[in-house]
């Protein structure tokens, strides 16, 4: 269920990033943006949204903490799940690429930290850990209301004529 969210992450940057230096922390691509326009000594724009965080401070060493705690986890359009901290909260499950993706009715909390497999639903012991991740999503709804997605005038190239 990690897979594409849980890949290694490796930088060299002799002199920069300390060699050998192993962690847990979480890492989003789209922190890689971010903090390359800090390398480079970019400004990021103000004027629309940017989902990265710098994560440079992290990556020179300088912090034992990545500046990234959480994120929404999609597929396609739709929001699956949600990770902050060492838990995840599935609100779709689908355990195998083929599965019919199910809704589920509440959702199913996992602890990462014992449960890499994301075989046992901990909710009921864990309620506290629901509200960050609502919390996660309600900054993503927001922002979504902030900014709304652009319209693209481009039809689909996959859509047949007249639908």
């Amino acid at each position: 269920m990690e897979a594409s969210l849980r890949a290694p992450f490796i930088i060299r940057w002799p002199g920069k990033v300390p060699a050998g230096r192993v962690n847990n922390e979480m890492v989003h691509i789209v922190d890689t943006y971010t903090t390359l326009a800090r390398v480079g000594g970019a400004e990021i724009p103000k004027d629309r949204p940017i989902d990265g965080v710098d994560q440079l401070d992290f990556f020179l060493g300088k912090q034992d903490t990545s500046n990234r705690i959480s994120f929404p986890a999609f597929v396609s359009n739709q929001l699956y799940a949600v990770k902050w901290r060492n838990w995840k909260m599935h609100l779709i499950w689908q355990e195998k690429m083929y599965d019919v993706p199910q809704k589920l009715p509440l959702p199913k909390v996992i602890d990462l930290l014992r449960d890499l497999k994301e075989e046992n639903d901990v909710a009921a012991l864990n309620t506290w850990v629901i509200e960050p991740m609502v919390h996660v999503i309600g900054e993503f709804e927001a922002s979504l209301k902030k900014y709304p997605p652009i319209k693209v005038g481009t039809p689909d190239p996959y859509t047949p004529p007249g639908n």
